[in-house]
């Protein structure tokens, strides 16, 4: 069989997965168009390189017939074409569906995102890295909706392209090309009926906000968000840094000496500047078990340092913060 050209699409995708390194990939596929054609190119690229690559499909058991849509995304992936191929062998890149109990709590996206986030750390292999088919669009909806929230500088970051196992390729690459690429491929997606759900705001996002700013601000608003989201990444990453090394100094003795029962300093805090103080504060209160901490909390807590006016205390998930001869400290 004669080798096919790869069409724009094919091409756009592909070469965004082979700009990774050649290392064992474990594709996380929902069977959604996005990370079909991840899939499909990463497979096509795996084989090409002689290095292992499989798929790893999360079965949520939100919705009715849950296991039988991944069940047809296993054999779909079992099956992907490899028109690159002169031999027009399938790519048979083996996937293991698994099913997560989404506990509830803190919203059924969040709740349904920790659960798949928790089985590709359970199931990925020493070395593996984890690919994700998060789009352009996504990382765009991503910076409006922190931008939205007001949650500050890592918030308008958005995702990033790598951190840790987790490799996000085509986050340059829109969600159309990806739409196109299955569709020159022969392929059908399947599409989750909560990405048409206008309960959810990251589906108003998508399907009213941007469109609307792409229509009366002109085309490249996605690229213009994505752009934003890497330049604040790159100023939260020098925050955090300062904040890291200021909680660093936190035991050492005239800093910000934890003391008993890892009270801290309220004296050493006042000290630091503001987006200093509020990402060691957000730590310290991460580090005594309170989740789900917001933007306001920290605030909160922060004026027990700058505005002390005699505050009662501010309660947070998990605890309750009070300020007690100049030192901050958890109360259960």
């Amino acid at each position: 069989m004669a080798r096919r050209a790869l069409t724009d699409a094919q091409l756009s995708v592909r070469q965004a997965v082979a700009a990774l390194a050649p290392e064992p990939w474990l594709v996380a596929c929902s069977g959604g168009p996005d990370s079909l054609a991840l899939a499909w190119a990463a497979g096509s690229l795996a084989r090409r390189r002689g290095t292992p690559c499989r798929a790893l499909v999360v079965d949520h058991g939100l919705q009715e017939g849950s296991d039988v849509v991944a069940a047809r995304v296993a054999e779909t992936l079992a099956a992907l074409p490899d028109p690159s191929s002169s031999s027009g062998v399938a790519l048979r890149l083996d996937a293991t569906v698994v099913r997560v109990d989404v506990a509830p709590g803190g919203g059924p996206e969040a709740s349904a995102r920790r659960a798949r986030y928790a089985a590709f750390e359970e199931q990925a292999r020493p070395g593996e890295q984890v690919l994700l088919g998060h789009t352009l669009d996504d990382q765009a909806e991503t910076v409006l909706l922190g931008l939205a929230r007001g949650s500050g500088t890592r918030s308008l970051a958005g995702m990033p392209a790598a951190r840790g196992p987790l490799l996000r390729p085509l986050l340059g690459v829109g969600r159309e090309v990806t739409h196109r690429c299955c569709a020159d491929l022969g392929l059908t997606p399947w599409h989750d009926p909560q990405n048409a759900d206008d309960r959810f705001a990251r589906v108003r996002v998508r399907n009213r906000v941007l469109p609307l700013l792409e229509r009366e601000l002109g085309p490249g608003v996605r690229e213009a968000l994505a752009r934003t989201a890497a330049l604040a990444r790159e100023d939260a990453d020098v925050l955090d840094a300062l904040a890291a090394a200021a909680a660093g100094e936190a035991g050492e003795p005239g800093a910000g000496d934890t003391g008993e029962g890892g009270a801290l300093d309220a004296t050493w805090l006042a000290g630091l500047a503001p987006a200093v103080r509020s990402r060691v504060l957000r730590g310290w209160l991460a580090g005594l078990g309170c989740v789900d901490v917001s933007a306001g909390h920290v605030a909160a807590v922060s004026d027990l340092v700058v505005a002390w006016r005699g505050q009662r205390g501010v309660d947070v998930p998990g605890t309750r913060i009070v300020r007690r001869d100049g030192w901050l400290r958890a109360q259960r």
